[in-house]
């Protein structure tokens, strides 16, 4: 699958007052050469731009039907098994402004409306860059498009109701069950995630989890037990969980930015292994997948 990278601006301090590049992908080139420092952190601050990593057209991933998966720069989380670490830093990706994407996204209406599919923000995380986010989602849903946000729930506290109103389907990855593996596996605290999933099961909004079965990691019978028994409590609103097998074709990214892969000798779960874990979800009474 294409990571769907379309172009990279560098901002860092060396590059002096003026912040140099062109938005080569969603927003069909449309020229920010000229803009200063000061008006973009303006502009970010508004949501008038922000800084995205890629994008891509996907089918039965990241949701229903055919989906625009758009990738944002920045996540507060530090997984040990992220197929994405260069989307962590806000440092990589193309300055787009919010009327030039949500324009590209409207083209695919009918692909949309055709297969179910819609609009995905994913990441990094999506809350990262919130008042761009937030204006997308608002704007491509006042359009009649279907709207996904893939999160971790660590900053679910950053959207109002009203935002969630602009949001059909969350997809909330719970990385862990317990605090201390939890935190191992992203260096953050599990409450956050737990709150914002709260929340969303009071509102009744539609949620499908994801969890991430990594040997030796996030697959003791504990940690699984504890993760389903937090899914379970949000039964009435999870529409289905999808248990996802630990791959390391991150590897190479994390490689070429000179950062250590703890997990580089870490094979693939056992598909029995994952059948099993997905039979604890079951058992109760979980959509699995």
């Amino acid at each position: 699958m294409a990571d769907g990278v379309t172009g990279v601006v560098t901002l860092s301090p060396e590059e002096g007052e003026r912040v140099r590049g062109v938005a080569a992908g969603l927003g069909d080139n449309a020229q920010l050469d000229d803009i200063t420092r000061p008006e973009l952190m303006e502009a970010r601050r508004t949501g008038d731009i922000a800084l995205v990593h890629s994008w891509e057209l996907v089918t039965a991933v990241d949701g229903p039907g055919t989906r625009m998966t758009m990738f944002m720069s920045g996540c507060p989380l530090r997984c040990q098994y992220c197929h994405n670490p260069d989307t962590w830093e806000m440092k990589t990706g193309t300055l787009e402004r919010v009327e030039d994407v949500v324009k590209r996204i409207k083209r695919y209406k009918p692909i949309f409306q055709a297969s179910g599919g819609g609009l995905t923000i994913s990441g990094g995380e999506p809350l990262f860059q919130i008042s761009f986010t937030r204006r997308v989602l608002k704007e491509v849903h006042d359009a009649g498009i279907h709207t996904t946000i893939d999160t971790a729930g660590y900053l679910g506290s950053r959207l109002r109701d009203e935002d969630l109103d602009n949001i059909d389907l969350v997809l909330l990855d719970v990385k862990s069950g317990d605090e201390e593996t939890y935190r191992k596996v992203t260096q953050r605290e599990l409450q956050p995630t737990l709150d914002f999933g709260d929340r969303l099961n009071k509102m009744g909004k539609a949620v499908w989890i994801r969890f991430v079965v990594v040997p030796d990691l996030t697959d003791s019978p504990e940690n699984v037990e504890n993760v389903a028994n937090i899914v379970a409590r949000w039964k009435s609103n999870v529409e289905r969980v999808e248990v996802l097998p630990f791959h390391n074709m991150g590897k190479d990214k994390w490689d070429n930015l000179g950062m250590n892969y703890q997990l580089a000798d870490t094979k693939p779960p056992k598909p029995e292994d994952v059948e099993k874990i997905r039979d604890v979800f079951r058992s109760k009474g979980l959509e699995v997948h």
